[in-house]
């Protein structure tokens, strides 16, 4: 994977601590304003006491239930872990970051609770599930994505990681961003979710040293080894997260074929040997191979192993639409 490929140029970076402050048992040392306070009995009442039946999902430090309320409405509760403080942060960090961020990429947070030793986060319900559902999940889970469908997914996700990166004040690197961090609403319009492990950039820091938090697989180098972050942590991240878009493969596994290498390494293989569109899904029929082969391209672009040779998430959005007509 050494292999230089430069096809753009590069941006900076940045961060802020979040004040938050709050207790397994304690209350949020205030409201944001935009945000809706439930009760415990209110999220029971919308998710038939939490019943199993309700779990549509699980992150690192909880679970997620679907949930009425009593207009009718449906939201997704994400219920966090009451044993984890590392989840108390995760909770006030995702408050602070995601109910002052508006995008139609990115997840919307309606409300929280905080009551006793329950930290719950309501979001709007997206009725698609994840990206790792619809494109590696089983047979009854998954959704056919014909080309058009997994190239929209691929913009309207880089969409919300430039607004992220370029547009909030201040800007964030999300951290984590991957198949099962991408929802779909009900016509396949992809929404960053799950910013827990997030982290926010003023404009006068170009990068910090922080503990390595993500999943294996969607890691950029210097940061699994150094804990050096920065913006293009996320657009590696991203890159790998295209790859798993074209070939229907996913890169947390551990061998790959008779030669045992990871999706990335496979991938950087068939483009020395220049078959490239030997990685793309055998279930996509009749696409564009042109298309295809720069949407390929931009990807590995953005898992350069230097950070500096990635291009930045306009650039990226520049590349693509271009390659879209």
């Amino acid at each position: 994977m050494g292999t230089r490929l430069c096809c753009f140029h590069s941006p900076k970076s940045t961060t802020k601590r979040n004040d938050g402050k709050g207790g397994v048992g304690g209350t949020l040392y205030s409201s944001p304003k935009n945000l809706r306070v439930f009760s415990l009995n209110e999220l029971r009442s919308a998710t038939r006491n939490f019943h199993p039946t309700n779990k549509i999902g699980r992150g690192g430090f909880g679970v997620v239930y679907k949930g009425i309320l009593r207009d009718r409405s449906f939201v997704a509760i994400k219920s966090l872990s009451t044993e984890s403080k590392q989840g108390t942060n995760e909770f006030l960090t995702e408050i602070d970051m995601v109910s002052n961020v508006r995008h139609p990429n990115l997840v919307r947070l309606i409300g929280c609770c905080v009551e006793d030793n329950n930290r719950m986060l309501v979001y709007e319900y997206l009725e698609n599930n994840s990206l790792a559902n619809a494109l590696l999940g089983t047979k009854n889970n998954s959704i056919s994505l014909d080309w058009s469908k997994r190239a929209a997914i691929c913009l309207g996700t880089a969409h919300g990681l430039s607004f992220l990166h370029e547009e909030a004040e201040p800007h964030i690197v999300h951290r984590d961003i991957k198949a099962s961090n991408i929802l779909l609403d009900e016509d396949l319009v992809p929404k960053i979710g799950d910013f827990g492990l997030a982290k926010l950039f003023p404009d006068n820091v170009t990068h910090i040293s922080t503990r390595v938090a993500g999943t294996m697989g969607y890691l950029a180098p210097e940061y699994a080894l150094l804990g050096q972050l920065t913006k293009k942590a996320d657009i590696y991240s991203f890159g790998v997260l295209i790859l798993e878009v074209i070939s229907g493969r996913s890169s947390s596994k551990s061998v790959w074929g008779h030669d045992m290498k990871d999706l990335l390494e496979w991938v950087w293989k068939m483009r020395v040997e220049d078959k490239l569109l030997d990685i793309v899904d055998p279930k996509l029929e009749g696409y564009p191979e042109e298309e295809v082969l720069r949407f390929v391209k931009v990807a590995l672009c953005c898992t350069q192993a230097a950070s500096h040779q990635r291009p930045s998430m306009k650039q990226v959005i520049i590349s693509v639409c271009c390659c879209c007509g």
